[in-house]
């Protein structure tokens, strides 16, 4: 299948999971277990008006269905699940996974539909995925169907990852279903009704942890190897062993590495992901479920975004990287059915933890604008806990640092530069303390300011999509408007440039959004 240029409505689609992996063909949407599946066939469930909201201009450049007039009612209506195209033979997939710590058997797409694959601008598949179409054999009894708050939200932050250069599903569109969904967002007995919503989330392959479990968890090892060809064959191409053993250990290392890869990125830039479960991890090293997702604002390693998560903080933004270790350990289970050997799954985890450590490691020093070396490590390893005391915002310090002249012994010129960062009027003298080291260190690195500025500006972005920008833009959608949500996805898209007049959607969070939902505090409900 070429590469189109035309509208959606002209492309026809293939699919490659469905015809290359054993399925459940009832169409029973009850929910059930689904046995020796990869997938069950569903149909979405129409909706009453779809209407097109939201639209990824250069994300669909990239599918080859730039030409698509948006207000066309048809694409609507196929983004919806109303309608569908040549080629499309929708499903949902199979997997397990274990949840906060806990086995929980089987889970599946509770209600994601895709509709098939289409050849991207690069020749790769990409695999077009709609959210909240509704109910699948895999929904356990919920309605299979989205609001905007959510969608809104996976639409701006996946896109927004993008931009950052972090490895993501995308969201090619945002549609308005013309229905009410009943939901309980804090899980406290407040029902509301809240306009529903879908969006068709894209990416070479939504493959998890989970799919692997599910197969290694009732025994049907023929199933496990038949994911694991098809996996490696299309997604892991270098993989090339002969031996089956060895392919599977090539295959583990690979997944461990460009999830040690992810991780970096995510601390890197503040993201928390509020909810990695086994089932939300890909195999791709994507990052993949946008549900109660946050950034950092003041530094705090033990924050998490997820009230379900607020006693344990086991997804707290400082434990993310031992919980993609857990889960890389969980998923090495199931390759012991193969008869992997322990050793060899081992020196995959390990290859982990040397990976995001280097990894990580290496960009602390380019972020900071300093070698990497000794000294700078140590002076790395003491800013965490003075950002934290001094209540500091995490992404515009980074971004402010390279303002600060090398060499100055002055305090005051080296905080002025930092003031838009600071929660509180004085920042802790340890802090002061911090920046005559670095300004000392970036002294002696043989960087003049200005070409420091331009490197340290290229790994430190000035936009990302706070949760309080996200919760004004939801709150202006919800009401009709949705010129906030443009504006923000606009400057998403270009997070390390300057862009004028745009300073107000760089701000630190404002005092009124400290404690209030969405901005703070948000759970799994969507």
């Amino acid at each position: 299948m070429g590469f189109g240029n035309g509208s959606l409505l002209d492309r026809k689609f293939t699919d490659r999971f469905t015809r290359m992996l054993p399925g459940d063909t009832l169409g029973d949407i009850r929910p059930r277990q689904v046995m020796g599946s990869a997938w069950a066939a569903v149909a979405p469930a129409p909706v009453r008006e779809p209407r097109l909201l939201l639209w990824s201009d250069r994300l669909a450049a990239e599918l080859g269905i730039a030409d698509t007039p948006q207000d066309d009612p048809r694409v609507a209506a196929v983004l919806a699940g109303n309608e569908q195209l040549p080629g499309m033979r929708t499903w949902s997939a199979a997997y397990a996974g274990h949840q906060f710590g806990h086995w929980a058997g089987q889970l599946g797409d509770g209600r994601a539909i895709t509709l098939g694959e289409l050849v991207d601008h690069t020749g790769q598949h990409q695999e077009l995925q709609l959210k909240g179409a509704g109910r699948t054999p895999f929904s356990r009894g919920a309605d299979g169907r989205a609001v905007l708050r959510s969608s809104l939200r996976e639409f701006l932050c996946s896109e927004a990852m993008h931009g950052l250069g972090i490895p993501t599903t995308r969201v090619l569109s945002l549609v308005l279903t013309g229905e009410q969904v009943i939901r309980d967002m804090f899980y406290d007995g407040n029902l509301a009704a809240e306009p529903g919503a879908i969006v068709c989330r894209v990416a070479p392959s939504f493959l998890r942890f989970g799919n692997f479990q599910l197969a290694a968890a009732r025994g049907d090892l023929p199933l496990l190897e038949q994911l694991l060809d098809f996996c490696i064959e299309h997604y892991f191409p270098d993989i090339d062993a002969a031996d089956e053993i060895e392919r599977c250990a090539s295959w583990f290392n690979d997944v461990c590495r460009r999830t040690a890869l992810l991780l970096t990125h995510w601390m890197h830039v503040g993201f928390v992901h509020g909810v990695m479960n086994t089932d939300n991890m890909s195999v791709l090293g994507l990052t993949i479920d946008y549900g109660p997702y946050g950034w950092l604002e003041p530094f705090e390693p033990g924050w998490t975004p997820n009230t379900t998560d607020s006693e344990g903080r086991r997804y707290c933004y400082g434990r993310q990287p031992q919980i993609a270790q857990w889960n890389l350990a969980r998923l090495a289970e199931t390759l012991l059915a193969l008869d992997v050997a322990e050793n060899l799954l081992q020196d995959g985890l390990s290859l982990y933890a040397g990976t995001f450590s280097a990894r990580y490691r290496s960009l602390q020093a380019r972020r900071l604008g300093l070698p990497e070396d000794e000294a700078t490590i140590a002076l790395a390893s003491k800013l965490p806990a003075m950002l934290e005391q001094g209540e500091v915002d995490y992404v515009l310090f980074h971004r402010l640092l390279s303002r600060l002249p090398a060499g100055s012994s002055s305090a005051e010129e080296l905080l002025a530069p930092l003031a838009p960062a600071f929660h509180r009027p004085e920042p802790p003298a340890a802090l002061v303390h911090w920046l005559l080291a670095w300004s000392s260190l970036a002294a002696r690195s043989g960087e003049d300011d200005e070409e420091r500025r331009t490197n340290m500006d290229a790994l430190n972005p000035k936009y990302v999509p706070r949760n309080w920008l996200v919760q004004v833009a939801i709150e202006a959608a919800e009401t009709g408007d949705l010129e906030p949500a443009r504006r923000l996805l606009r400057v998403l898209q270009r997070p390390f440039d300057e862009q004028p007049g745009e300073d107000g959607l760089a701000a630190r969070r404002p005092d009124w959004a400290r404690n209030r939902p969405g901005c703070s505090a948000l759970s799994c409900s969507s």
